[in-house]
Protein backbone atom coordinates (compact mmCIF):
# COMPACT_ATOMS: atom_id res chain seq x y z
CA UNK A 1 0.00 0.00 0.00
CA UNK A 2 1.40 3.41 -0.95
CA UNK A 3 2.47 5.55 1.97
CA UNK A 4 0.66 8.88 2.24
CA UNK A 5 2.83 11.98 2.04
CA UNK A 6 2.36 12.71 5.74
CA UNK A 7 3.47 9.14 6.58
CA UNK A 8 6.79 9.24 4.77
CA UNK A 9 9.74 7.81 6.68
CA UNK A 10 11.50 10.48 8.74
CA UNK A 11 14.60 11.95 7.18
CA UNK A 12 17.88 12.18 9.05
CA UNK A 13 18.24 15.43 10.92
CA UNK A 14 20.44 18.13 9.43
CA UNK A 15 24.05 17.04 9.68
CA UNK A 16 27.03 19.07 10.65
CA UNK A 17 30.55 19.07 9.31
CA UNK A 18 32.03 17.87 6.02
CA UNK A 19 30.16 14.53 5.92
CA UNK A 20 28.69 13.81 2.48
CA UNK A 21 25.65 11.56 2.20
CA UNK A 22 24.92 10.27 -1.29
CA UNK A 23 21.37 9.75 -2.55
CA UNK A 24 19.90 11.44 0.52
CA UNK A 25 17.15 12.72 -1.79
CA UNK A 26 16.00 9.16 -2.48
CA UNK A 27 16.63 6.94 0.53
CA UNK A 28 14.92 5.62 2.57
CA UNK A 29 12.72 4.44 -0.31
CA UNK A 30 9.46 2.52 -0.40
CA UNK A 31 9.24 0.29 -3.49
CA UNK A 32 5.53 1.01 -3.75
CA UNK A 33 6.46 4.55 -4.85
CA UNK A 34 8.34 3.40 -7.98
CA UNK A 35 5.44 3.38 -10.46
CA UNK A 36 4.25 6.80 -9.35
CA UNK A 37 7.78 8.25 -9.51
CA UNK A 38 8.36 6.88 -13.02
CA UNK A 39 5.04 8.26 -14.29
CA UNK A 40 5.82 11.62 -12.68
CA UNK A 41 9.27 11.64 -14.30
CA UNK A 42 7.84 10.97 -17.76
CA UNK A 43 5.27 13.72 -17.22
CA UNK A 44 7.99 16.13 -16.11
CA UNK A 45 10.04 15.32 -19.22
CA UNK A 46 7.05 16.01 -21.47
CA UNK A 47 6.54 19.41 -19.85
CA UNK A 48 10.15 20.38 -19.19
CA UNK A 49 11.69 19.54 -22.59
CA UNK A 50 9.93 22.36 -24.48
CA UNK A 51 10.45 24.66 -21.50
CA UNK A 52 14.22 24.20 -21.25
CA UNK A 53 14.60 24.42 -25.02
CA UNK A 54 12.74 27.71 -24.76
CA UNK A 55 15.18 28.93 -22.13
CA UNK A 56 17.93 28.77 -24.73
CA UNK A 57 16.21 31.77 -26.32
CA UNK A 58 16.95 33.64 -23.09
CA UNK A 59 20.43 32.21 -22.59
CA UNK A 60 21.53 32.77 -26.20
CA UNK A 61 22.77 29.19 -26.56
CA UNK A 62 21.96 26.48 -29.14
CA UNK A 63 18.54 24.83 -28.72
CA UNK A 64 19.93 21.41 -27.80
CA UNK A 65 21.76 22.83 -24.79
CA UNK A 66 18.40 23.19 -23.07
CA UNK A 67 18.07 19.39 -23.10
CA UNK A 68 21.56 19.11 -21.64
CA UNK A 69 20.47 21.06 -18.54
CA UNK A 70 18.12 18.22 -17.51
CA UNK A 71 20.48 15.37 -18.31
CA UNK A 72 23.71 15.19 -16.27
CA UNK A 73 22.96 18.16 -13.96
CA UNK A 74 19.63 16.67 -12.82
CA UNK A 75 21.45 13.39 -12.12
CA UNK A 76 24.17 15.19 -10.14
CA UNK A 77 21.65 16.84 -7.84
CA UNK A 78 19.83 13.56 -7.24
CA UNK A 79 23.14 12.03 -6.08
CA UNK A 80 24.43 14.85 -3.86
CA UNK A 81 21.33 16.88 -2.89
CA UNK A 82 18.95 16.27 0.00
CA UNK A 83 15.59 17.62 -1.24
CA UNK A 84 13.27 14.89 -2.44
CA UNK A 85 11.31 17.31 -4.60
CA UNK A 86 13.52 20.10 -6.00
CA UNK A 87 13.95 19.89 -9.77
CA UNK A 88 17.21 21.31 -11.09
CA UNK A 89 17.52 22.51 -14.67
CA UNK A 90 17.59 25.54 -16.92
CA UNK A 91 15.86 28.54 -15.34
CA UNK A 92 14.72 31.87 -16.76
CA UNK A 93 16.13 34.09 -13.99
CA UNK A 94 19.67 32.71 -14.01
CA UNK A 95 19.65 32.40 -17.81
CA UNK A 96 18.76 36.10 -18.05
CA UNK A 97 21.52 37.05 -15.59
CA UNK A 98 24.02 34.96 -17.53
CA UNK A 99 23.03 36.52 -20.87
CA UNK A 100 23.40 40.02 -19.46
CA UNK A 101 26.79 39.17 -17.96
CA UNK A 102 28.23 37.68 -21.14
CA UNK A 103 26.86 40.53 -23.23
CA UNK A 104 28.46 43.07 -20.88
CA UNK A 105 31.95 41.69 -21.56
CA UNK A 106 31.97 43.76 -24.77
CA UNK A 107 34.01 41.20 -26.73
CA UNK A 108 34.20 42.21 -30.39
CA UNK A 109 32.15 39.98 -32.66
CA UNK A 110 30.67 37.98 -29.79
CA UNK A 111 27.08 36.98 -30.62
CA UNK A 112 24.52 34.64 -29.02
CA UNK A 113 24.44 31.13 -30.47
CA UNK A 114 28.13 31.02 -31.36
CA UNK A 115 30.63 28.50 -29.92
CA UNK A 116 32.40 31.36 -28.15
CA UNK A 117 29.18 32.40 -26.43
CA UNK A 118 28.49 28.80 -25.36
CA UNK A 119 32.00 28.47 -23.91
CA UNK A 120 31.44 31.57 -21.80
CA UNK A 121 28.02 30.23 -20.73
CA UNK A 122 29.62 26.98 -19.59
CA UNK A 123 32.36 28.90 -17.81
CA UNK A 124 29.78 30.93 -15.89
CA UNK A 125 28.12 27.67 -14.78
CA UNK A 126 31.46 26.35 -13.53
CA UNK A 127 32.08 29.57 -11.62
CA UNK A 128 28.64 29.47 -10.02
CA UNK A 129 29.28 25.83 -9.08
CA UNK A 130 32.62 26.76 -7.50
CA UNK A 131 30.97 29.52 -5.44
CA UNK A 132 28.33 27.04 -4.25
CA UNK A 133 31.09 24.64 -3.17
CA UNK A 134 32.83 27.41 -1.23
CA UNK A 135 29.52 28.39 0.36
CA UNK A 136 28.97 24.81 1.46
CA UNK A 137 32.48 24.53 2.91
CA UNK A 138 32.06 27.83 4.75
CA UNK A 139 28.53 26.91 5.90
CA UNK A 140 27.03 29.94 4.19
CA UNK A 141 23.62 28.44 3.44
CA UNK A 142 22.14 31.10 5.70
CA UNK A 143 22.94 33.71 3.00
CA UNK A 144 19.75 32.55 1.28
CA UNK A 145 17.86 34.43 3.97
CA UNK A 146 19.48 37.75 3.05
CA UNK A 147 17.33 38.19 -0.03
CA UNK A 148 13.87 38.95 1.29
CA UNK A 149 10.81 37.39 -0.28
CA UNK A 150 9.64 40.90 -1.18
CA UNK A 151 12.61 41.73 -3.39
CA UNK A 152 12.72 38.19 -4.79
CA UNK A 153 9.10 38.59 -5.93
CA UNK A 154 9.96 41.96 -7.45
CA UNK A 155 13.08 40.57 -9.10
CA UNK A 156 11.29 37.57 -10.64
CA UNK A 157 8.42 39.81 -11.75
CA UNK A 158 10.91 42.03 -13.57
CA UNK A 159 12.57 39.00 -15.14
CA UNK A 160 9.16 37.72 -16.24
CA UNK A 161 8.30 41.01 -17.94
CA UNK A 162 11.70 41.14 -19.60
CA UNK A 163 11.46 37.53 -20.78
CA UNK A 164 7.93 38.00 -22.16
CA UNK A 165 8.93 41.17 -24.05
CA UNK A 166 11.89 39.40 -25.58
CA UNK A 167 9.68 36.71 -27.16
CA UNK A 168 7.29 39.02 -29.01
CA UNK A 169 9.33 39.14 -32.21
CA UNK A 170 9.56 35.34 -32.40
CA UNK A 171 5.83 34.95 -31.79
CA UNK A 172 4.90 37.42 -34.52
CA UNK A 173 7.47 36.30 -37.06
CA UNK A 174 8.81 39.85 -37.19
CA UNK A 175 12.46 40.05 -38.21
CA UNK A 176 14.32 40.21 -34.92
CA UNK A 177 15.66 43.75 -34.47
CA UNK A 178 19.44 43.99 -34.38
CA UNK A 179 20.30 45.23 -30.91
CA UNK A 180 23.71 45.62 -29.33
CA UNK A 181 23.64 42.81 -26.74
CA UNK A 182 26.11 44.68 -24.54
CA UNK A 183 23.53 47.40 -23.87
CA UNK A 184 21.74 46.92 -20.55
CA UNK A 185 18.38 48.06 -21.92
CA UNK A 186 18.62 45.85 -25.01
CA UNK A 187 15.39 43.96 -24.33
CA UNK A 188 13.37 47.16 -23.96
CA UNK A 189 14.84 48.51 -27.19
CA UNK A 190 14.17 45.21 -28.95
CA UNK A 191 10.58 45.23 -27.71
CA UNK A 192 10.05 48.79 -28.91
CA UNK A 193 11.61 48.08 -32.30
CA UNK A 194 9.40 45.00 -32.62
CA UNK A 195 6.31 47.10 -31.98
CA UNK A 196 7.42 49.53 -34.70
CA UNK A 197 7.68 46.61 -37.17
CA UNK A 198 4.41 44.97 -36.14
CA UNK A 199 2.97 45.59 -39.61
CA UNK A 200 5.44 42.94 -40.87
CA UNK A 201 3.82 40.21 -38.74
CA UNK A 202 3.79 36.84 -40.50
CA UNK A 203 0.28 35.41 -40.40
CA UNK A 204 1.33 31.75 -40.33
CA UNK A 205 3.81 32.31 -37.51
CA UNK A 206 1.24 34.25 -35.50
CA UNK A 207 -1.28 31.44 -36.01
CA UNK A 208 1.25 28.92 -34.66
CA UNK A 209 1.94 31.10 -31.61
CA UNK A 210 -1.74 31.66 -30.82
CA UNK A 211 -2.49 27.95 -31.25
CA UNK A 212 0.29 26.98 -28.84
CA UNK A 213 -0.89 29.49 -26.22
CA UNK A 214 -4.48 28.25 -26.54
CA UNK A 215 -3.38 24.61 -26.17
CA UNK A 216 -1.22 25.36 -23.13
CA UNK A 217 -3.91 27.39 -21.38
CA UNK A 218 -6.73 24.93 -22.15
CA UNK A 219 -4.79 21.87 -21.01
CA UNK A 220 -3.42 23.59 -17.91
CA UNK A 221 -6.87 24.69 -16.76
CA UNK A 222 -9.26 22.01 -17.92
CA UNK A 223 -7.34 18.90 -19.09
CA UNK A 224 -4.63 18.70 -16.45
CA UNK A 225 -4.15 14.94 -16.75
CA UNK A 226 -2.52 15.40 -20.19
CA UNK A 227 0.68 17.49 -20.55
CA UNK A 228 -0.28 20.51 -22.65
CA UNK A 229 3.35 21.22 -23.51
CA UNK A 230 3.74 17.77 -25.00
CA UNK A 231 0.55 18.15 -27.04
CA UNK A 232 1.66 21.56 -28.32
CA UNK A 233 5.16 20.40 -29.30
CA UNK A 234 4.15 17.11 -30.90
CA UNK A 235 1.21 18.74 -32.64
CA UNK A 236 3.34 21.60 -33.97
CA UNK A 237 6.00 19.19 -35.25
CA UNK A 238 3.35 17.11 -37.02
CA UNK A 239 1.65 20.12 -38.61
CA UNK A 240 5.00 21.60 -39.63
CA UNK A 241 6.09 18.34 -41.28
CA UNK A 242 2.77 17.61 -42.99
CA UNK A 243 2.12 21.11 -44.32
CA UNK A 244 5.75 22.17 -44.74
CA UNK A 245 5.32 25.32 -42.68
CA UNK A 246 8.84 26.43 -43.49
CA UNK A 247 7.76 26.92 -47.09
CA UNK A 248 5.06 29.25 -45.77
CA UNK A 249 7.55 31.49 -44.00
CA UNK A 250 7.52 29.83 -40.57
CA UNK A 251 11.07 29.42 -39.23
CA UNK A 252 11.93 26.09 -37.60
CA UNK A 253 14.73 24.81 -35.40
CA UNK A 254 16.48 23.07 -38.26
CA UNK A 255 19.13 20.47 -37.55
CA UNK A 256 19.36 19.47 -33.87
CA UNK A 257 22.49 17.42 -33.12
CA UNK A 258 21.86 13.98 -31.66
CA UNK A 259 23.98 12.09 -29.16
CA UNK A 260 25.49 13.00 -25.83
CA UNK A 261 26.96 16.42 -25.08
CA UNK A 262 30.67 17.04 -25.33
CA UNK A 263 32.29 16.51 -21.95
CA UNK A 264 35.24 18.69 -21.06
CA UNK A 265 36.38 22.10 -19.94
CA UNK A 266 35.06 24.98 -22.11
CA UNK A 267 37.46 25.80 -24.91
CA UNK A 268 38.83 29.16 -25.98
CA UNK A 269 38.44 30.97 -22.65
CA UNK A 270 41.02 33.06 -20.82
CA UNK A 271 41.65 34.33 -17.30
CA UNK A 272 40.24 37.72 -18.28
CA UNK A 273 36.93 36.01 -19.11
CA UNK A 274 36.86 34.55 -15.60
CA UNK A 275 37.42 37.90 -13.93
CA UNK A 276 34.94 39.58 -16.26
CA UNK A 277 32.22 37.07 -15.35
CA UNK A 278 32.84 37.14 -11.59
CA UNK A 279 30.05 39.63 -10.85
CA UNK A 280 27.70 37.56 -13.03
CA UNK A 281 28.67 34.35 -11.21
CA UNK A 282 28.06 35.98 -7.82
CA UNK A 283 24.65 37.24 -8.97
CA UNK A 284 23.68 33.78 -10.22
CA UNK A 285 25.01 32.19 -7.03
CA UNK A 286 22.79 34.42 -4.89
CA UNK A 287 19.68 33.76 -6.98
CA UNK A 288 20.36 30.00 -7.00
CA UNK A 289 20.87 30.08 -3.25
CA UNK A 290 17.69 32.05 -2.50
CA UNK A 291 15.36 30.48 -5.06
CA UNK A 292 16.44 26.87 -4.52
CA UNK A 293 16.39 27.10 -0.72
CA UNK A 294 12.95 28.71 -0.73
CA UNK A 295 11.57 26.02 -3.06
CA UNK A 296 13.13 23.11 -1.16
CA UNK A 297 11.94 24.51 2.17
CA UNK A 298 8.36 24.98 0.89
CA UNK A 299 8.02 21.37 -0.24
CA UNK A 300 9.80 19.99 2.84
CA UNK A 301 7.21 21.78 4.97
CA UNK A 302 4.36 20.59 2.75
CA UNK A 303 5.33 16.92 3.10
CA UNK A 304 6.91 17.09 6.56
CA UNK A 305 10.27 16.09 5.10
CA UNK A 306 13.56 17.25 6.49
CA UNK A 307 16.20 18.60 4.17
CA UNK A 308 19.74 19.80 4.70
CA UNK A 309 20.48 23.15 3.05
CA UNK A 310 24.22 22.37 3.09
CA UNK A 311 23.64 19.13 1.19
CA UNK A 312 21.44 20.97 -1.27
CA UNK A 313 24.29 23.43 -1.80
CA UNK A 314 26.54 20.51 -2.62
CA UNK A 315 23.94 19.10 -5.00
CA UNK A 316 23.48 22.46 -6.73
CA UNK A 317 27.23 22.93 -7.05
CA UNK A 318 27.60 19.44 -8.54
CA UNK A 319 24.76 20.18 -10.97
CA UNK A 320 26.36 23.43 -12.14
CA UNK A 321 29.81 21.92 -12.45
CA UNK A 322 28.21 19.13 -14.49
CA UNK A 323 26.50 21.76 -16.66
CA UNK A 324 29.78 23.59 -17.21
CA UNK A 325 31.54 20.38 -18.23
CA UNK A 326 28.76 19.20 -20.57
CA UNK A 327 28.49 22.20 -22.89
CA UNK A 328 25.43 23.87 -21.43
CA UNK A 329 24.52 26.84 -19.25
CA UNK A 330 23.83 27.49 -15.57
CA UNK A 331 21.13 25.47 -13.79
CA UNK A 332 18.98 26.35 -10.80
CA UNK A 333 16.32 24.89 -8.57
CA UNK A 334 13.17 25.57 -10.60
CA UNK A 335 9.88 26.36 -8.82
CA UNK A 336 7.89 25.73 -12.01
CA UNK A 337 9.42 22.32 -12.72
CA UNK A 338 9.18 21.35 -9.06
CA UNK A 339 5.48 22.18 -9.14
CA UNK A 340 5.11 20.13 -12.34
CA UNK A 341 6.58 16.99 -10.81
CA UNK A 342 4.73 17.52 -7.55
CA UNK A 343 1.38 17.75 -9.37
CA UNK A 344 2.27 14.41 -10.96
CA UNK A 345 2.52 12.95 -7.40
CA UNK A 346 6.26 12.26 -7.31
CA UNK A 347 7.79 10.98 -4.09
CA UNK A 348 11.54 11.31 -4.52
CA UNK A 349 14.28 12.21 -6.99
CA UNK A 350 13.65 8.89 -8.74
CA UNK A 351 11.15 10.93 -10.78
CA UNK A 352 13.92 13.31 -11.83
CA UNK A 353 16.19 10.37 -12.72
CA UNK A 354 13.38 9.10 -14.93
CA UNK A 355 13.23 12.50 -16.61
CA UNK A 356 16.97 12.30 -17.33
CA UNK A 357 16.46 8.84 -18.88
CA UNK A 358 13.69 10.19 -21.15
CA UNK A 359 15.92 13.10 -22.22
CA UNK A 360 18.71 10.63 -22.98
CA UNK A 361 16.36 8.68 -25.28
CA UNK A 362 15.32 11.91 -27.01
CA UNK A 363 18.95 12.92 -27.56
CA UNK A 364 19.92 9.53 -28.94
CA UNK A 365 16.93 8.73 -31.12
CA UNK A 366 14.40 11.56 -31.43
CA UNK A 367 16.25 14.74 -32.35
CA UNK A 368 15.44 14.43 -36.07
CA UNK A 369 11.73 15.27 -35.63
CA UNK A 370 12.73 18.34 -33.60
CA UNK A 371 14.09 19.99 -36.75
CA UNK A 372 10.48 20.61 -37.83
CA UNK A 373 9.54 22.37 -34.60
CA UNK A 374 8.64 26.03 -35.32
CA UNK A 375 10.68 28.56 -33.36
CA UNK A 376 7.40 30.30 -32.60
CA UNK A 377 6.42 27.34 -30.40
CA UNK A 378 9.38 27.89 -28.10
CA UNK A 379 8.77 31.66 -28.13
CA UNK A 380 5.16 31.10 -27.09
CA UNK A 381 6.16 28.63 -24.35
CA UNK A 382 8.72 31.05 -22.92
CA UNK A 383 6.27 33.96 -23.25
CA UNK A 384 3.79 32.15 -20.99
CA UNK A 385 6.57 31.24 -18.56
CA UNK A 386 7.49 34.91 -18.40
CA UNK A 387 3.89 35.88 -17.67
CA UNK A 388 3.74 33.30 -14.86
CA UNK A 389 6.80 34.88 -13.28
CA UNK A 390 4.91 38.18 -13.07
CA UNK A 391 3.53 37.49 -9.61
CA UNK A 392 0.53 39.82 -9.56
CA UNK A 393 -1.14 38.02 -6.64
CA UNK A 394 1.83 38.45 -4.32
CA UNK A 395 2.50 41.98 -5.52
CA UNK A 396 -1.10 42.84 -4.60
CA UNK A 397 -0.66 41.18 -1.22
CA UNK A 398 2.49 43.21 -0.55
CA UNK A 399 0.65 46.39 -1.60
CA UNK A 400 -2.19 45.60 0.77
CA UNK A 401 -0.01 44.65 3.74
CA UNK A 402 3.19 46.68 3.41
CA UNK A 403 3.25 49.71 1.12
CA UNK A 404 6.93 50.38 1.84
CA UNK A 405 7.90 46.86 0.79
CA UNK A 406 5.74 47.14 -2.33
CA UNK A 407 7.77 50.19 -3.36
CA UNK A 408 10.93 48.11 -2.95
CA UNK A 409 9.53 45.21 -5.01
CA UNK A 410 8.33 47.59 -7.72
CA UNK A 411 11.69 49.38 -7.85
CA UNK A 412 13.50 46.05 -8.19
CA UNK A 413 11.22 44.96 -11.04
CA UNK A 414 11.62 48.33 -12.80
CA UNK A 415 15.42 48.15 -12.63
CA UNK A 416 15.43 44.61 -14.04
CA UNK A 417 13.25 45.66 -16.97
CA UNK A 418 14.68 49.09 -17.67
CA UNK A 419 18.36 48.73 -16.81
CA UNK A 420 19.36 45.10 -16.54
CA UNK A 421 19.10 41.83 -14.66
CA UNK A 422 22.50 42.08 -12.97
CA UNK A 423 21.73 45.56 -11.73
CA UNK A 424 18.36 44.26 -10.55
CA UNK A 425 19.87 41.50 -8.41
CA UNK A 426 22.38 43.94 -6.91
CA UNK A 427 19.54 46.31 -6.08
CA UNK A 428 17.54 43.40 -4.64
CA UNK A 429 20.37 42.52 -2.24
CA UNK A 430 20.98 46.13 -1.24
CA UNK A 431 17.27 46.81 -0.67
CA UNK A 432 16.90 43.59 1.36
CA UNK A 433 19.66 44.76 3.68
CA UNK A 434 18.23 48.28 3.84
CA UNK A 435 14.79 46.91 4.77
CA UNK A 436 16.38 44.82 7.52
CA UNK A 437 18.43 47.71 8.91
CA UNK A 438 15.49 50.12 8.62
CA UNK A 439 13.28 47.90 10.77
CA UNK A 440 16.01 47.68 13.39
CA UNK A 441 16.73 51.39 13.12
CA UNK A 442 13.10 52.32 13.77
CA UNK A 443 11.61 49.49 15.86
CA UNK A 444 8.22 49.51 17.55
CA UNK A 445 9.16 51.07 20.91
CA UNK A 446 6.64 51.73 23.66
CA UNK A 447 6.01 52.84 27.20
CA UNK A 448 4.19 50.08 29.11
CA UNK A 449 1.41 51.06 31.50
CA UNK A 450 -1.59 49.31 33.03
CA UNK A 451 -5.32 49.93 32.75
CA UNK A 452 -7.82 49.77 35.61
CA UNK A 453 -8.12 45.99 35.21
CA UNK A 454 -4.37 45.54 35.45
CA UNK A 455 -3.84 44.72 31.76
CA UNK A 456 -0.73 45.96 29.97
CA UNK A 457 -1.14 48.92 27.64
CA UNK A 458 1.56 49.95 25.13
CA UNK A 459 1.73 53.59 24.07
CA UNK A 460 4.17 55.66 22.03
CA UNK A 461 7.21 56.89 23.99
CA UNK A 462 6.24 60.56 23.80
CA UNK A 463 7.94 63.10 26.11
CA UNK A 464 6.52 62.90 29.60
CA UNK A 465 4.80 59.52 29.14
CA UNK A 466 4.91 57.40 32.32
CA UNK A 467 3.75 53.91 33.28
CA UNK A 468 2.52 55.26 36.60
CA UNK A 469 3.55 58.35 38.54
CA UNK A 470 7.32 58.28 38.98
CA UNK A 471 7.87 55.08 36.93
CA UNK A 472 8.64 54.60 33.24
CA UNK A 473 8.85 51.09 31.74
CA UNK A 474 10.41 51.58 28.31
CA UNK A 475 10.26 48.69 25.85
CA UNK A 476 12.84 48.72 23.03
CA UNK A 477 11.76 46.53 20.12
CA UNK A 478 15.08 45.12 18.86
CA UNK A 479 18.73 44.70 19.74
CA UNK A 480 20.73 47.85 20.41
CA UNK A 481 23.38 48.40 17.73
CA UNK A 482 25.24 51.18 15.99
CA UNK A 483 22.36 52.25 13.71
CA UNK A 484 19.69 52.67 16.38
CA UNK A 485 21.81 53.57 19.43
CA UNK A 486 21.23 57.31 18.94
CA UNK A 487 17.47 56.78 18.65
CA UNK A 488 17.59 54.69 21.84
CA UNK A 489 19.31 57.51 23.72
CA UNK A 490 17.01 60.24 22.38
CA UNK A 491 13.82 58.41 23.29
CA UNK A 492 14.97 57.63 26.82
CA UNK A 493 16.16 61.17 27.49
CA UNK A 494 12.89 62.58 26.15
CA UNK A 495 11.08 60.51 28.75
CA UNK A 496 13.10 61.87 31.69
CA UNK A 497 13.85 65.46 30.62
CA UNK A 498 10.37 66.70 31.56
CA UNK A 499 8.95 69.07 34.20
CA UNK A 500 8.00 66.01 36.29
CA UNK A 501 10.79 63.48 35.69
CA UNK A 502 10.34 59.87 36.85
CA UNK A 503 12.28 58.39 39.75
CA UNK A 504 12.76 55.07 37.95
CA UNK A 505 13.28 54.17 34.31
CA UNK A 506 13.20 50.43 33.65
CA UNK A 507 14.25 48.99 30.28
CA UNK A 508 11.95 46.15 29.13
CA UNK A 509 14.51 43.94 27.37
CA UNK A 510 12.21 41.15 26.25
CA UNK A 511 12.85 41.91 22.54
CA UNK A 512 16.55 42.78 22.88
CA UNK A 513 18.53 39.81 21.62
CA UNK A 514 21.95 41.43 21.22
CA UNK A 515 23.99 44.54 21.97
CA UNK A 516 27.00 45.46 19.86
CA UNK A 517 29.93 47.56 21.07
CA UNK A 518 28.27 50.86 20.12
CA UNK A 519 25.06 49.78 21.80
CA UNK A 520 26.91 48.73 24.96
CA UNK A 521 28.76 52.01 25.25
CA UNK A 522 25.49 53.87 24.61
CA UNK A 523 23.84 52.01 27.48
CA UNK A 524 26.71 52.93 29.80
CA UNK A 525 26.33 56.60 28.85
CA UNK A 526 22.54 56.46 29.32
CA UNK A 527 22.92 54.98 32.80
CA UNK A 528 25.40 57.74 33.74
CA UNK A 529 23.14 60.51 32.39
CA UNK A 530 20.15 59.10 34.26
CA UNK A 531 22.19 58.88 37.44
CA UNK A 532 23.16 62.55 37.09
CA UNK A 533 19.45 63.38 36.88
CA UNK A 534 18.63 61.29 39.93
CA UNK A 535 16.79 58.63 37.93
CA UNK A 536 17.37 54.98 38.85
CA UNK A 537 17.87 52.61 35.92
CA UNK A 538 16.69 49.01 35.89
CA UNK A 539 16.25 46.12 33.46
CA UNK A 540 13.36 43.67 33.27
CA UNK A 541 12.95 40.41 31.38
CA UNK A 542 16.54 40.17 30.17
CA UNK A 543 17.61 36.76 28.85
CA UNK A 544 20.64 35.05 30.46
CA UNK A 545 22.69 35.81 27.33
CA UNK A 546 21.76 39.49 27.49
CA UNK A 547 22.60 39.60 31.22
CA UNK A 548 26.08 38.34 30.43
CA UNK A 549 26.44 41.02 27.73
CA UNK A 550 25.40 43.73 30.22
CA UNK A 551 27.83 42.37 32.79
CA UNK A 552 30.71 42.59 30.29
CA UNK A 553 29.87 46.19 29.43
CA UNK A 554 29.82 47.12 33.12
CA UNK A 555 26.10 47.89 33.36
CA UNK A 556 25.56 45.54 36.29
CA UNK A 557 28.40 47.13 38.27
CA UNK A 558 26.77 50.54 37.79
CA UNK A 559 23.17 49.68 38.67
CA UNK A 560 23.53 46.68 40.99
CA UNK A 561 22.10 43.18 40.87
CA UNK A 562 18.92 44.33 42.63
CA UNK A 563 17.97 46.40 39.58
CA UNK A 564 17.33 43.29 37.45
CA UNK A 565 13.72 42.07 37.50
CA UNK A 566 12.14 38.87 36.24
CA UNK A 567 8.82 40.39 35.15
CA UNK A 568 6.78 43.57 35.18
CA UNK A 569 4.91 42.61 38.33
CA UNK A 570 8.23 42.50 40.18
CA UNK A 571 9.07 45.97 38.84
CA UNK A 572 5.85 47.50 40.15
CA UNK A 573 6.20 45.77 43.50
CA UNK A 574 9.80 46.95 44.01
CA UNK A 575 8.99 50.50 42.88
CA UNK A 576 6.02 50.83 45.21
CA UNK A 577 7.94 49.28 48.08
CA UNK A 578 10.77 51.82 47.68
CA UNK A 579 8.26 54.68 47.50
CA UNK A 580 6.78 53.81 50.90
Amino acid sequence: MTTAPSERPPRDRARRGPHIKLFGSIFPYDRSWLTQDVVAGITLAALAIPEVMGYTKIAGTPDVTGLYTILIPILAFAIFGSSRHLVVGGDSATAAIMFAGIASLGIAGLQPGTPEWLSLASLSALMAGALLVLARMARLAFLANFISRTVLIGFLTGVGIQVAMGQLAGMLGVPSPHVDVSRASGDVIKFWDTLKEIDQTDGATLAVSVSVIVVLVVFERWIKMIPGGLVAVVGAIAVSWIFDLQAHGVSTLGHVPSGLPHIGFPSGISWSDTTGLMATAVSMFLVILAQSAATSRAYAVKYKDRFDESDDLLGLSAANIAAGLTSTFVVNGSPTKTEMVDEAKSRTQVAQLTTAAVVLIVLLFLTKPLQYLPNAVLSAVVFLIGLKLVDIANMRAIWRLRRDEFAVALATAAVVVGIGVEQGIVLAIVLSIILHVRRHYAPHDAVISWDAAGHEVASKPTPGAQSEPGLVVYRFGVGVFYANAERFTEEIMSLVDTPSPPRWLVLDAEAIDDIDYTGGQTLVEVVEQLSQRGVSFGVVDASPELRRELDRFGITAKIGEDRYFDDLAAVRQAFRHEAQ
